[in-house]
This record gives structure tokens, C-alpha cells and sequence, in this order.
């Protein structure tokens, strides 16, 4: 059932357990939501816990509460929600329990390729999972603390590439503005989400960008992480995120694609556009999805013929 976000407050409200669900390697957007509802329900009297195959990246525990996150599944909660995830296949090993636990079920999220997999659906294409927060807040008796408003911050930002992508509009400026107003630190999250790291993370970048890839004349770019790179280097998967920014930036450049290795034969893959292609359409071929410019999937092969076959499949979407 698909309803109005008031609707999904006045639900919300009748609960008095829940646990919140998010996706499989939880990127800023992802623990910001599922943290900042977790603190929201609270204040309404909600005892809530958040259910995560992956740990806590690295790089988001500057945010004191995030040791709560992958926390085990509480079978007596009343309700499950997931939170910032497209289908319950994004939620990893807890995707079948999702389904077919009885629970009240609720899903909140911000994808366009969303399959509305719960009894309670809401589903917005905006700027990031923790926007959609920020409104349903607004049902609940606001955001409450500093706390709160930084874990939501955190996920706008994380999402927004820090508010420069083409997917803010104005209505995010608004929930950013209000989130301030709470006493959000920007600075500090700005700090953390896009300008600290690690001397591993410093080489393992430096090397893979050295080694980026054009197809098409320049309009395609390919980068890959393997995980030889990674050991290397001393790095870990989590220390990728953001890679993908920089040959999306370089001139000339429509589509970028961020290879990671994640076991043998194995590849997660990271999309983005600068608007010329529909990367959800390109990830959807591999049973992926997400949104018009920011989308992932998984391909499995050597690493040349995953290239491959995501140069042809690029290529046949790409404008004249």
C-alpha cells in the first residue's frame, strides 16, 4: 500500500517496537536515516533498534551512536522498516526475514526503481532517504537534539555530494536550513565526509586514478579496484567510497563507472551521469537500479569482461 507521508506518521505512531533495516555496505545516506529515525521514534516513545548486514564504515563514526547500528534483530518488535533501500535484496542476509517475518512492515526510501515491498510504502525520487526524514520529523514532533539533526545532515550530504549535485533543489536547501537550525555541524561533517582519510586511502586513490580508462571518445570512464589494490595499499572497501566523483568530473566524461572487487569474479559496480545517459536503465540490465544519475549493480567475470560488457551496455545508452 502506497501512502502520504502523514499517513506513514499517524502508522508510525501507533507502534510501540521496531526495528530499522537498511542496505547492505550502508553508505552516509543509509546510517543517517536509519540512525535519525531511530532517534525521532524514540522521542515519540518507540523502542527501536537498527538491523544492518554490513558494520558502520569507517569514515561514519565520528557520530558517537553509530556503535548501536548493526545491533541483532529483535523478533518480539512490533514493526520492521526499511529505510534508504530499493527492494529487500539490498538488505543482504535480512531480505527474506524482511518479507516474511509478520510484522507491521514499512518501507521509506528515495530510489525511482523502489519495488514498494512492504504493507506501508512511501517512496519520493529526492535528493536523499534522510530529505524524506526530515519531513516525516515534522509529523513526529520535529527532530529533537543536535545528535539527530548531524546523523541527517550526514546523510544529505553524503548523497548530495556536500549539495553539488543535480539532485538538489531548493526543498533541500530548506531541510539542510532547518537541520541547522537544530544544531547540526556542517563543518564537522564536511570535514569527515569529504576532506579526511587515511595514507592508505591517499595511495589507493592515487593509483587508481593514474589508471582511469576512456571509452567513446572520452564520454566513458572506468575506473577498478581490485582486491590486490587493495592489499597493497592497506585499504579497505569502504575507503572507495567517493572514488566515482572524480572521473564523473573530468571534462568530456558523460557516464563513470567504479569497478570494486569484492571477492573473486565478483564486482560491485558504482554508476553516475552528468545527465546524458540514465544510469538506473544501465544498472537495471545487471538487476540493479537506483536513480536517473547515481545508480550500482553487481556483474560477476574477469575484470576485462565486466568492462567489456559495461562498455557495450553504456554505450547503447548513451544520447547521439
Amino acid at each position: 500500500m502506497i501512502l502520504s507521508l502523514s499517513e506513514i506518521a499517524e502508522k508510525l505512531k501507533t507502534i510501540k517496537s521496531a526495528v530499522i533495516f537498511c542496505h547492505m555496505r550502508p553508505d552516509g545516506d543509509a546510517i543517517g536515516s536509519a540512525m535519525g529515525l531511530k532517534r525521532i521514534l524514540a522521542g515519540c516513545g518507540v523502542r527501536c533498534s537498527v538491523a544492518c548486514e554490513s558494520a558502520v564504515p569507517e569514515k561514519f563514526t565520528f557520530l558517537p551512536g553509530t556503535e548501536e547500528f548493526s545491533a541483532p534483530v529483535d523478533m518480539e518488535a512490533e514493526a520492521f522498516i526499511a529505510v534508504d533501500s530499493s527492494d529487500e535484496n539490498r538488505l543482504g542476509k535480512y531480505g527474506e526475514l524482511f518479507l516474511k517475518a509478520k510484522k507491521i512492515k514499512f518501507n521509506i526510501d528515495h530510489h525511482i526503481s523502489n519495488t514498494r515491498f512492504a504493507d506501508y510504502n512511501y517512496v519520493d525520487d529526492v535528493a536523499a532517504t534522510c530529505e524524506i526524514m526530515v519531513r516525516l520529523s515534522e509529523f513526529l514532533g520535529g527532530v529533537g537534539d543536535v545528535l539527530t539533526a548531524n546523523f541527517l545532515m550526514m546523510g544529505l550530504s553524503s548523497d548530495t555530494g556536500n549539495f553539488a549535485h543535480k539532485n538538489v533543489t531548493a526543498d533541500t536547501f530548506r531541510a539542510a536550513a532547518y537541520l541547522a537550525e537544530c544544531g547540526a555541524d556542517i563543518n564537522l561533517i564536511q570535514y569527515n565526509m569529504f576532506k579526511k582519510q587515511s595514507r592508505e586511502r591517499a595511495a589507493l586513490f592515487g593509483e587508481t586514478m593514474a589508471k582511469i580508462r576512456y571509452f567513446e571518445q572520452g564520454r566513458i570512464a572506468v575506473i577498478a579496484v581490485t582486491q590486490e589494490g587493495l592489499a597493497r595499499t592497506g585499504a579497505t572497501s569502504d575507503m572507495t567510497e567517493g572514488f566515482i566523483d572524480f572521473p564523473l568530473g573530468v571534462e568530456g566524461v558523460e557516464v563513470a563507472a567504479c569497478l570494486l572487487e569484492t571477492a573473486p569474479l565478483r564486482y560491485k559496480i558504482s554508476l553516475r551521469s552528468k545527465g546524458e545517459a540514465d544510469v538506473n536503465k544501465i544498472a537495471a540490465v545487471y538487476g540493479g537500479g537506483g536513480h536517473v544519475l547515481a545508480s550500482g549493480c553487481m556483474i560477476g567475470g574477469e575484470l576485462e569482461e565486466v568492462v567489456d560488457k559495461l562498455r557495450y551496455t553504456i554505450t547503447q545508452h548513451l544520447t547521439d
